[in-house]
């Protein structure tokens, strides 16, 4: 092994994202241009299928106090339950007009973040099981060491949630609360509310992934 002593070598210290996540990230943001292409809240085109939507929310500290600089991830199948990505495996095609990920950042002022997409189908599980439409979220902020990984599920998705495997394997039923979104109509879209809370009561669940 080249006369090295791992015994010896150390762990390199962790290091928590930020404090301006944005600037490496969605640089636009922060009116710097750097990328040809900048990831964007708009998952949507004229041509894809499916009940449009919009994902809001905020997220909280200990205090209950909304970060303004976090960056937020989802990645999620199309209205059929397809992803579209080569590592689904159902054979079934997915929209062409639905690219199925997105990125934004927290509002500076305000902390509010939010995407344009669809409501996603239900996605096959583990052992043939079935799991109920959702949203998979991941977020980037300061102080947190690596990216907290959660889900958005629907409150009017009653019946698929009950059967859902991932919730039902939350012991406590008062925090399946915390993945699911609130629906509200407002001037004529559906918007899903979803906050999030990373410490302290009603803490979202987090997925060890």
């Amino acid at each position: 092994m080249n006369g090295w002593n791992f015994q010896e070598l150390k762990e390199t210290p962790s290091q928590t994202g930020g404090p301006y996540v944005h600037i490496g990230l969605l640089p636009k943001q922060a009116n710097i241009e750097v990328f040809e292409h900048n990831y964007g809240n708009m998952l949507v085109q004229d041509q894809t299928q499916g009940e449009r939507i919009r994902l809001e929310g905020q997220v909280f500290d200990g205090l209950g106090l909304p970060l303004r600089d976090v960056l937020v991830e989802i990645w999620q199948a199309d209205a059929n339950g397809v992803y579209p990505s080569e590592a689904d495996t159902q054979g079934k095609a997915a929209d062409p007009h639905f690219h199925g990920w997105g990125r934004t950042g927290a509002d500076f002022k305000t902390g509010f973040w939010s995407f344009s997409t669809i409501k996603p189908g239900a996605v096959p599980g583990r052992k043939g099981t079935t799991q109920a439409p959702h949203i998979s979220v991941i977020l980037f902020a300061r102080g947190i060491n690596i990216g907290l990984h959660t889900r958005v599920y629907f409150e009017d998705e009653v019946e698929a949630n009950a059967k859902d495997p991932v919730l039902n394997s939350i012991e406590w039923v008062t925090r399946r609360q915390t993945l699911i979104a609130k629906r509200e109509e407002r001037d004529g879209e559906t918007v899903y509310r979803f906050d999030i809370r990373i410490q302290g009561e009603n803490e979202t669940v987090f997925f060890d992934i």
